[in-house]
Order: C-alpha cells, then sequence, then structure tokens
C-alpha cells in the first residue's frame, strides 16, 4: 500500500490544514439525492484531446489496474479525516491508456448525478488522483460515491467527484458546478482557498 498521507509537505508545515477540525467520521455531503446505479449499464468515458477516446464498463474498469493508497481527506466545509484507505485506478493510468494530446491543459470531471468539476491537468497527473471504488477495505458506499468517485488528497474534496461516470480533456479551462456557483478553481486547502 502507498501512504500518501505526507502530500501536506508541500503545501505547508501541518497535516490538518488551517480551518479544519480532525474527525474519525466520515461525514456525507452531496449535492443531491444519490444517483441509480446499474453495473450492466453503467459507462465511464474519457473524451476530448486524447488520441484515442475510450469507454469502459463497469467490468473493464474494475480490470484496469488498480492500487491501494493511504491518504487524507479534506472537506471544504471544515472537518479533515486521516489515514483512509483507497483502492482504485490513478489518474496518470487512465490518462496513459487514451493519450492524452499535448494541447491538453484542463480536465471535466463528470457524474452520474450531473455533477461537475474541474482542474488543470498538470493537478490531475498526480499518483495520488485516484478514481476509487473500495473505502477502507470495503466497496466504495453509494452515498460515498460509489460504485466510483475521485479523491484528490490535495484539494478540498469537491473536486473529487462521486458517483464519477467521464473525464473530458479539454484545451482550455472551463468551471465546473461548485466552481460557476463561486467556490475556488485552486482549492488549496493549506492556503483555505475555498471561495472565489
Amino acid at each position: 500500500m502507498k501512504d500518501v498521507t505526507d502530500c501536506y509537505e508541500e503545501f505547508g508545515d501541518e497535516r490538518l490544514p488551517p480551518g479544519q477540525r480532525e474527525t474519525t467520521e466520515f461525514p456525507v455531503l452531496s449535492k443531491s439525492g444519490t444517483p441509480p446505479f446499474d453495473p450492466e449499464s453503467w459507462q465511464f468515458t474519457v473524451t476530448g484531446a486524447v488520441e484515442e477516446e475510450r469507454s469502459f464498463s463497469w467490468a473493464e474498469f474494475r480490470n484496469l489496474p488498480a492500487e491501494t493508497q493511504r491518504q487524507d481527506f479534506h472537506c471544504v466545509t471544515g472537518w479533515s479525516t486521516f489515514d483512509r484507505e483507497f483502492t482504485g485506478v490513478s489518474f496518470p493510468e487512465l490518462a496513459d491508456l487514451a493519450g492524452v494530446r499535448d494541447d491538453a491543459v484542463h480536465v471535466m470531471f463528470s457524474a452520474m448525478d450531473d455533477y461537475t468539476t474541474d482542474l488543470p491537468l498538470e493537478e490531475c497527473m498526480r499518483e495520488d488522483v485516484l478514481f476509487t471504488w473500495e473505502l477502507d477495505g470495503e466497496e466504495l458506499p453509494r452515498d460515498h460515491g460509489g460504485p466510483l468517485r475521485v479523491v484528490t488528497p490535495h484539494k478540498y474534496a469537491y473536486k473529487g467527484a462521486k458517483w464519477v461516470d467521464g473525464v473530458e480533456f479539454l484545451t482550455e479551462s472551463e468551471l465546473g458546478y461548485w466552481e460557476r456557483r463561486g467556490y475556488s478553481e485552486t482549492a488549496n486547502p493549506w492556503r483555505e482557498e475555498r471561495y472565489s
């Protein structure tokens, strides 16, 4: 298992970002209710500025090379939980499969509940940006974003889409759901970049 709980050292001196409180719980927050999931019809798409657009069934996605990481998780509402174990596919692994073009600069994540969130490509091309289907050794609960969510331990968690079902590689930046509503585009917890 890869331990990435020291990623805070890139951004500050403290593991707990300013303005956050540590909890052993893992609260559930989302913009709306939990969308339905049918493993037989679910598709994950990789589109945009790539050499080959891809589509994966649930079985195909689960057969991609996976790893387990220990990460910290920071919610923009002010809580952090430490040492969570996530299993899934790293963003660079998925990007390599599609062949990201040189003109790609930004990424838009889409989800089954029509949620979107965006990040610069360079912020995604980290081994700790993970498409995860397992939390602490168990199948990712539906209310936590199962079957698949993104985790971004170097960002506030709204940058990690729940119920994710696709990524689009963009040649210019676009804003996601919360970003269009005044949330920070950069979302660095150690700088308290909560709102724009």
